[in-house]
């Protein structure tokens, strides 16, 4: 079969195209950047070099396909971020009604389920909407939990100021998810191609209080006893401004560690709870030690 990854060579849709690759499968790697076309070949898939804000180039990439893996790329100079988001959803939902694919798996979050009040979340509920309206097109909605790659924003805190910290409640428990974990998942539905209809299909590999987190990753770069601050919305927002984001990114992402806080990010993941997937946080610290190493 025919599969066209968007996502370029990211933490997700690289493993997701091995996997593909690997069963003897066709595959197309969309990226925006043409300096990863030797890479992209270097796998065994071939190179699609455009930008998904262009319908037309979507659109003429999709044809032909047995089905579409649709991920919005991160894009932390947006003045809306919400709205990109949505507005990547649209231009994919059109080029999939144009090329006339008919089986989407589809990159969304936990918390989706939110139409506001969820930072970039929220737009990812608004991608699965317009996804959802293709009439005759079946879609699978990935929700993984909060990246474990996410942890790597505290490596400058832990080592200026020996704390790792957020804005999601005191000693809140974290559903995080692995991207092997997610590109897995992501690789079995396509290679079945099983589902119909519109679903979702919510994906874990651990579930830790934010004071375990502390302590594992603590322990995994010689800080035994890191602690876990819990951070006002104020704080947070702060912080991340004086880290170099941007008013509009850094007020999206604490309105999601709110949303976290609240009890109300997780709450269809608790009514519709998956068996965890392989990678805990045990794992997932080997990495983290290795990108404190090197920071």
């Amino acid at each position: 079969m025919k599969y066209v990854v968007t996502g370029s060579l990211g933490h997700i849709s690289k493993p997701l195209a091995e996997h593909l690759i690997h069963a003897g499968h066709e595959v197309v790697v969309v990226s925006s950047n043409s300096s990863r076309v030797a890479e992209i070949e270097a796998l065994g898939a071939k190179a699609a070099i455009g930008s998904v804000e262009d319908v037309a180039f979507l659109t003429k990439t999709f044809s032909g396909a047995d089905a579409v893996y649709t991920m919005v790329p991160p894009k932390m100079d947006a003045a809306d971020w919400k709205g990109y988001i949505h507005s990547i959803g649209k231009n994919y939902a059109d080029a999939i009604k144009a090329s006339g694919v008919k089986k989407v798996v589809n990159l969304s979050s936990i918390g989706a389920h939110m139409p506001v009040g969820c930072g970039p979340v929220s737009g990812l509920h608004h991608v699965e909407n317009e996804l959802n309206a293709l009439a005759g097109v079946d879609v699978k909605h990935l929700r993984p939990g909060y990246f474990y790659y996410n942890l790597m924003a505290n490596i400058g805190m832990i080592k200026h100021m020996g704390i790792a910290g957020g804005n999601y409640g005191e000693n809140a428990t974290i559903v995080l998810a692995h991207p092997n974990d997610i590109a897995e998942v992501a690789a079995e539905e396509l290679k079945v191609l099983s589902f119909s209809g519109k679903s979702n299909r919510y994906i874990a590999s651990d579930e830790r209080t934010t004071s375990d987190i502390a302590k594992v990753l603590g322990t995994a770069v010689g800080k035994p006893e890191l602690p876990w601050v819990n951070f006002k919305d104020e704080e947070s927002l702060g912080g991340m401004l004086q880290a170099g984001l941007s008013q509009e990114v850094s007020s999206n992402y604490v309105e999601m560690g709110a949303a976290m806080a609240s009890g109300e990010m997780a709450s269809d993941y608790h009514k519709n709870k998956p068996t965890l997937n392989a990678t805990k946080l045990e794992d997932f610290a080997k990495e983290f030690a290795v990108a404190f190493a090197h920071s």
